[in-house]
């Protein structure tokens, strides 16, 4: 039989005119929709024998290849789940199919449903497959042109240091150690609670995050101030491997009704663990540290990503815009480094 049922999805089965046997799954348990697969499949296998044809490539054929050469990304179970969802409108399509106007019509139906960011990420994900498809796998001839949303600028939420200071107040011990923590070093939340002694150099003052546990996939260089030192000799005989615990364990993720009880208790809204890395820079930019080393202190992978504290850093600025008034005034300026 042509097609096949295993449990709800439907499988085809053909012999091509070579005599190679196929047979693959219809990614369908719609038997309308699983025979329409079938007679492409079939249609599209004579073409190729007896004409010479290039084979048609189809949607579902790339996206799982695809998954399978990405299984390293960090992002790959997401990836999974979008594909899922574009099954519904790309199952069975072959990827000369997918024109810029069909890709168009699935990020206006994303759109309705999500924010442009998240849309974004979608349509992001159909030209990374669609590039591999005609520059690595020769497929198809090129890649359609895949217009992305315009989002609006990442918001940049930091607190005072007497906010700060409220907040740690507010929290449980072992908690407001690690915000403390975090503030000290601009560390993001996973890199905090499963950081290992391993991982800490207190006689030099360092400490590192492996290149596995980053979210850019490098190693990051800490240098611990004294408010770390002093936050991590707290923490020195509470447990063989982790840094930070509570109760005598580990601390795998943060306890959010405590934290957003404290954030009430100190009357600070709007504001996110993952704000303690913005503050921490927000609170380097306002000091006079150049961009450039907030980024390489920061990890961040370009300069981009940094220049949202930029405005933050007006005297740094104006020093540089003085340069005018001397030129024009015919007097010599020394710019502070």
């Amino acid at each position: 039989m042509s097609l096949t049922r295993r449990g709800k999805t439907w499988w085809i089965s053909f012999t091509t005119p070579s005599g190679e046997r196929i047979r693959r799954s219809a990614a369908t348990e719609d038997k309308t929709q699983a025979q329409e697969f079938h007679d492409k499949l079939k249609a599209e296998s004579w073409r190729v024998a007896k004409l010479g044809d290039k084979p048609r490539r189809t949607w579902d054929e790339a996206a799982y290849k695809w998954l399978m050469e990405t299984q390293h990304k960090k992002s790959h179970h997401d990836d999974v789940s979008k594909v899922d969802w574009l099954q519904q409108f790309f199952r069975g399509k072959y990827l000369d199919e997918l024109s810029r106007d069909v890709i168009a019509e699935i990020g206006v139906l994303k759109r309705e449903e999500t924010s442009a960011a998240t849309t974004n990420r979608l349509l992001a994900l159909i030209r990374s497959i669609l590039r591999r498809a005609a520059l690595d796998w020769e497929w198809i001839d090129k890649p359609p042109v895949i217009k992305l949303y315009r989002e609006a600028n990442r918001r940049v939420r930091y607190l005072t240091a007497e906010q700060a200071n409220l907040l740690i107040e507010e929290l449980p011990e072992h908690l407001a150690d690690m915000v403390t923590f975090s503030l000290a070093t601009g560390l993001r939340q996973s890199n905090v609670t499963r950081l290992e002694w391993s991982q800490v150099d207190m006689q030099r003052n360092v400490a590192w995050i492996h290149g596995d546990q980053a979210k850019a996939g490098k190693p990051i260089h800490v240098t611990l101030n004294a408010t770390a030192i002093a936050v991590l000799t707290k923490q020195v005989g509470k447990h063989e491997r982790s840094v930070f615990t509570y109760k005598g364990k580990s601390v795998m993720q943060v306890n959010t009704k405590a934290w957003y009880n404290a954030l009430k208790r100190a009357g600070i809204e709007d504001f996110r663990w993952h704000d303690l890395r913005h503050t921490w820079a927000s609170w380097l930019t306002q000091n006079g540290v150049p961009l450039n080393v907030i980024q390489e202190m920061g990890a961040w992978e370009s300069a981009e990503m940094v220049k949202r504290y930029a405005h933050l850093a007006p005297e740094q600025f104006a020093q540089h815009a003085r340069v005018v008034d001397h030129i024009l005034s015919g007097t010599n300026l020394t710019l502070s480094k």
